[in-house]
């Protein structure tokens, strides 16, 4: 094994993502943590798009794709 494998391995990867998503009611597009631990609420309309769980967050919005 090659020591890049060896470290892939070891260290743990995260499981949070950032979101790219659409709000329903305007189509704004913005960037929202998956995990987000507030509400988040679109920045044009004001419509709730993210509510938090304590894990991660329910998103009431389009994802439109998966970021880093």
């Amino acid at each position: 094994m090659k020591n890049e494998d060896i470290i892939e391995k070891i260290l743990p990867k995260p499981r949070s993502k950032f979101l790219k998503v659409k709000c329903k009611k305007c189509g704004y597009e913005q960037i929202v943590f998956s995990h987000a631990s507030r509400k988040v609420y679109c920045l044009v309309c004001g419509e709730l798009i993210a509510e938090p769980t304590g894990g991660k967050a329910i998103i009431h919005a389009e994802v439109l794709e998966e970021l880093g």
